[in-house]
């Protein structure tokens, strides 16, 4: 991977740690573009992602994600954010070494008044605060091990992230 098809950095965590809302903040700030591959996977399937769940399976929706984050990594040269459950798939991981890996770290507090009572999440539609703790902590770990950068989002402003953000992506050199 090289030149305009690696990423500036590609964004990972949990529901409700900001992926998209800092992701094209930091994306406007360097002037490049912004892409989630959940997007992708919309527009693929020709359907939202809850339908998907509900007509094919979380299984069938697995299978697009990995899809999308190979075709993903390979275009996209702005700033890339992944689906909270991204990381679950050994493959996407594997894809991962190498490249810039942001992981937006988000307390279980904040990510609930982020998500609010999970609309157009179909893995939070049942109790929503025990769901989301639940996908936190199976995926922390995950997200650790492809992470090359930690930010805290907790009570912060998403233009203050990706200010912190742009200041890193711009100084450091691809993992």
């Amino acid at each position: 991977m090289t030149g305009a098809s690696r990423p500036v950095c590609v964004l990972v965590g949990a529901p409700g740690a900001g992926k998209t809302t800092v992701g094209q903040a930091l994306a406007a700030t360097l002037g490049v573009e912004f892409r989630d591959t959940d997007v992708d996977i919309e527009r693929l399937a020709g359907k939202p992602i809850p339908e998907i769940f509900i007509d094919e399976g979380e299984a069938h929706f697995r299978d697009l994600e990995r899809a999308a984050v190979a075709a993903a990594l390979a275009s996209c040269s702005g700033v890339l954010a992944l689906g909270g459950g991204a990381v679950l798939a050994e493959e996407n991981r594997a894809a991962l070494i190498g490249h810039r890996v942001v992981h937006l770290s988000v307390e279980l507090t904040d990510a609930v008044k982020r998500v609010g009572l999970g609309v157009g999440r179909p893995l939070l539609t049942i109790n929503p605060r025990a769901t989301l703790k639940h996908l936190m902590d199976q995926r922390r770990p995950l997200y650790a091990e492809v992470a090359t950068i930690t930010i805290v989002t907790d009570g912060r402003a998403p233009e203050d992230i990706a200010a912190e953000l742009a200041t890193l992506v711009q100084g450091r050199a691809p993992c």
